[in-house]
């Protein structure tokens, strides 16, 4: 069996026998790894402070191909603890780490790596979750292989007059194809195309209006529900969340 060490985050956690865990780690080399925390739950492990979800490390694990791996230990790269110490936080990157579980069995390229490290670093530095959490969510609608149009009309493809978006015609709609899809601002048209197109890691400012945010939101949502047959329960916790907050 072979030791290797590879940079990962731990996207969930199942407790397995009586003292062990079962972790799912997204790396960038080597994809998802099943990887077995053996008595990582006794109180004495070094493995327990390091066998959790949100886990961002270099792993040492003896490495098996086709089942499931053994974890020797981990070199922490970064805790998140301003993450875990807010619920709007703690919230929003359970959802994210919930949904980049389901992407990665379906695409498992590695960019989907970055794009997890680079959002979580940022919503760790204090940006806003929901927006990272939007950015991130329109991103990985193209690995999923159902990207909307956001560059020109997705029925006639024309790229001028566009007046608004809808998940039902599949992103941006123009003024000669408009029926009663209903108006968004000019300011979410742009707004979501910029989405797309942002590096996050070069993120140094990120303030957008709560009306914008909503809009955004709303569409990604029912894009969500139409097109990709995801339904993540951390996804109602936040809609829960928010009527309560807000």
């Amino acid at each position: 069996m072979e030791i290797i060490e590879v940079e990962g985050i731990v996207l969930t956690e199942t407790n397995y026998s009586e003292s062990s865990k079962i972790l799912n780690v997204i790396t960038k080399d080597y994809g998802l790894i099943g990887i077995l925390s053996k008595g990582c739950r006794n109180m004495k492990s070094k493995l327990r402070g390091v066998s959790r979800k949100l886990v961002y490390g270099t792993f040492h694990i003896y490495y098996k191909e086709s089942s499931l791996s053994t974890l020797i230990g981990v070199d922490v790269i970064n805790s998140f603890s301003n993450i875990l110490m807010d619920l709007e936080r703690v919230s929003y990157t359970s959802f994210i780490l919930d949904l980049v579980n389901q992407v990665i069995k379906e695409n498992d390229d590695p960019n989907i790596f970055d794009l997890l490290k680079d959002t979580l670093l940022k919503i760790d530095e204090g940006f806003s979750p929901i927006v990272l959490t939007n950015i991130l969510e329109l991103k990985l609608l193209e690995y999923l292989g159902v990207k909307p149009s956001i560059d020109y009309c997705s029925v006639c493809g024309s790229s001028k007059n566009i007046v608004t978006i809808s998940s039902l015609k599949g992103g941006y709609v123009c003024g000669n194809c408009y029926e009663n899809d209903g108006i968004v601002s000019d300011k979410t048209i742009k707004m979501l195309r910029l989405f797309y197109y942002v590096d996050i890691k070069n993120i140094t400012k990120l303030e957008v209006s709560s009306s914008i945010i909503k809009e955004i939101n709303m569409f990604l949502d029912d894009y969500y529900d139409r097109y990709t047959g995801i339904y993540l329960k951390s996804k109602h916790f936040i809609k829960e969340l928010n009527k309560l907050t807000n």
